[in-house]
């Protein structure tokens, strides 16, 4: 009975040991607010680059137009 608690005990010493390692690293990767701006920058960008493409094509569809490109 007495390997079986030594046994459990360390497994979960083991387990808690492990958890507290990778909580440890990933909170050192965490992104500052300088990347959440940066990330959230870029985004906008990309939206209003595809609203003009959807702009853009829609234009040509009305004058009956082919795309050029």
């Amino acid at each position: 009975m007495t390997t079986v608690m030594v046994f459990l005990g360390a497994a979960v010493a083991l387990a808690v040991a492990a958890f507290v390692l990778v909580s440890w690293r990933d909170r050192r990767r965490q992104s500052g607010p300088e990347d959440s701006a940066a990330a959230r920058e870029a985004a906008s960008t990309q939206e209003r680059y595809a609203a003009e493409r959807h702009g853009a094509q829609g234009e040509v569809w009305q004058r009956g137009q082919t795309p050029q490109g």
